[in-house]
Formats: C-alpha cells, sequence, structure tokens
C-alpha cells in the first residue's frame, strides 16, 4: 500500500513539473532626481509606475530616501515582456511634483550589469513650479461627486438626504 502512494506521488509530482514553466522575473532598478532641491533631499515615497506593451498589467515602486527605487517589469506570467517597449513615469509623492511632459515617460533600457534594466536616464521632478505660474491643474473631465443635500437639521440626527432619496439618472432622452 506505501508503494501504492509513492508511485502515484511521484506520478503527480513528474506530471507538475512537466507543466512548469520557468519563469524569471526581470529587475529593473532606476532612481530619480529633484531639479531644484538642495543636495541631500529626502526623496523617499515618490511612486513611479512601470508600463510594457502589450502587457495588462502594471509594475509600481516607491524610491527610498537617496531616490532609488527597484520593481520586477510587469508581465502576463510566464512570457515575459520586451523591456525595450516598456515606460517608467513618475505617478506622485507625499508632496506636490511638478514634471515637464518631455520627461514625464522615461523608456527602460538593458543595465550595464548583468541581471538587471534600468531607466534610460534618472526621472526627473521639480517641487516648485518651474514655469513662473504657469502650472495650473489640467481638467482631466472628472467632476465632483458630491450629490444635491437638502437643508435639513443637523439637530435632527439624520444622514445626508443622498442616502434616502433615490438618484434617477436620465438616460437616453431624444
Amino acid at each position: 500500500m506505501a508503494i501504492n502512494r509513492a508511485v502515484v506521488f511521484a506520478l503527480f509530482f513528474t506530471l507538475a513539473l512537466a507543466k512548469a514553466e520557468i519563469y524569471t522575473a526581470q529587475l529593473l532598478k532606476g532612481s530619480i532626481t529633484c531639479l531644484d532641491c538642495p543636495n541631500g533631499s529626502d526623496l523617499s515615497g515618490v511612486q513611479v509606475l512601470v508600463k510594457c506593451d502589450k502587457v495588462k498589467k502594471l509594475a509600481m515602486a516607491y524610491t527610498e530616501k537617496d531616490g532609488t527605487f527597484q520593481t520586477e517589469l510587469p508581465s502576463d506570467g510566464p512570457k515575459s515582456a520586451n523591456p525595450s517597449n516598456c515606460m517608467a513615469k513618475i505617478m506622485g509623492g507625499p508632496h506636490l511634483l511638478y514634471t515637464s511632459t518631455k520627461n514625464s515617460l522615461i523608456p527602460i533600457a538593458k543595465s550595464k550589469e548583468l541581471g538587471h534594466f534600468t531607466t534610460s536616464k534618472p526621472l526627473s521632478f521639480y517641487k516648485t513650479c518651474p514655469s513662473k505660474g504657469k502650472c495650473g491643474g489640467k481638467d482631466l473631465g472628472f467632476a465632483s461627486s458630491k450629490t444635491v443635500d437638502l437643508p435639513l437639521p443637523r439637530e435632527w440626527g439624520l444622514a445626508p438626504s443622498s442616502y434616502y432619496i433615490p438618484f434617477i439618472p436620465i438616460i437616453g432622452i431624444p
């Protein structure tokens, strides 16, 4: 009976190895620079996003105090992305950051060291507006999500009227 269990276990183990594909993650190491910060500034907590062409997943990393970050390149399973089609972008940080449009996307390149990839140049940003007041935010089509609230006295202890007055969207009016 023990021999039968050992044979069945060996069979399943062999099948599992036959189905397994070798997957090696491709490591990305990069850095950011602040163009108007004093030397030795704390650059930790800046979020960097990595997107590769024809890959649904994204990779994200947070920077260390010296501005370096490290993450795996995004991939959809064993078929890894082509690193030459990957881009890195600063998404934000603990404080408001300004980036120029030409420096907002940086391509990924093969590192001189073996075993990992890097950004072709450091991602750069400003802490203050570099355009002398022309740094207004762009409207990306997002509006306020505040609903209409009836002016009921708060002493009554009722929830906002948007909780119990239904919202009926107007759809398909010709």
